[in-house]
């Protein structure tokens, strides 16, 4: 493992599925969160920085400070747990208020928000996203349709054909998809600003049961896919879109594109994990390709 130069009292404390992560005390004294793992991609831990703070700029979500970035290790500040682990009623209305204020203050575009030389951008092509192992790209496209299909399902379902991820009909269905989101993917709306992996997870309840978003994989895109997800695998409350909803609506039909946008993580999972997220992919994509 690799810690920023003068850490001490080092503690093990969970961290995700694919890096090792600690409680330390830097050298200043200030008590901080360190990820950590010997094969991080190149720009990995600064992506995920930039992430943070970009997040953070409307004022609307809490998330942690970014105190050290290394190519070997990413150091926050420190964020008390709730002992539940869980929000509290005023933490899940808060969360939902949040993330529509997020989400309104908007990206630069379809893709990378540092892909046009914003802060953090790594020139044309942008920032690649990150899904535990995967990496996507993240290059700008004109509109929404086009990034969903050509940025996160067609790669997904090539690596799928090449793994062995789906079967051969669920590839072709996720094919289809991609073939109609034009048609599918409802009224046309301005780039959001995006979590990017909004499962429950990466919502924290700190020890006053308020919400901090972490471990994000940010990005302009649609609003709808972050909702989706934080249904998918567990949202912290349904007060969380209630309060979402009486301050953004969600165009008509959102229903009906919940599962469309949930196709996303369920593929990366299909990917990761098999078993019955394949099963589940193969399921919802079916339902779109029709």
């Amino acid at each position: 493992m690799t810690l920023p130069a003068g850490a001490g009292n080092v503690r093990r404390v969970g961290g995700g599925d694919i890096n090792e992560a600690f409680h330390v005390v830097l050298a200043d004294g200030s008590d901080a969160f360190v990820k950590t793992r010997p094969d991080a991609a190149p720009g990995e831990y600064a992506a995920e920085a930039a992430g943070l703070v970009w997040l953070a700029e409307p004022g609307a979500v809490r998330t942690p400070r970014v105190l050290e970035v290394d190519e070997r290790y990413l150091a926050l500040e420190w964020i008390a747990p709730s002992p539940p682990g869980r929000l509290d009623d005023a933490g899940a209305e808060e969360l939902g208020r949040g993330l529509a204020a997020t989400h309104a203050a908007g990206a630069p575009c379809f893709g990378d928000f540092g892909a046009a030389g914003g802060p953090g951008g790594d020139g044309p092509g942008g920032r690649p996203a990150r899904f535990g192992s995967l990496r996507l790209s993240n290059e700008p496209t004109g509109d929404w349709p086009a990034f969903y299909a050509e940025r996160r399902l067609r790669p997904l379902a090539l690596l799928a054909r090449k793994r062995d991820g789906l079967s051969g009909n669920g590839i072709a269905a996720v094919e289809r998809v991609c073939d109609r989101l034009g048609e599918l993917c409802g009224p046309t709306e301005p780039p959001a600003r995006l979590h990017g992996d909004l499962w429950s997870g990466n919502v924290m309840a700190d020890a006053t049961g308020r919400p901090w978003l972490i471990d994000p994989s940010a990005y302009g895109g649609h609003r709808e896919i972050d909702l989706a997800m934080l249904r998918l695998f567990g949202a912290p409350s349904a007060r969380v879109f209630a309060a979402y909803e009486e301050l953004a609506p969600l165009a008509d039909g959102w229903c009906e594109r919940v599962e469309l946008y949930q196709l996303l993580p369920l593929l990366v999972h299909a990917l990761l994990f098999g078993g019955s997220y394949a099963a589940a992919a193969e399921r919802v994509a079916l339902r779109y390709a029709r």
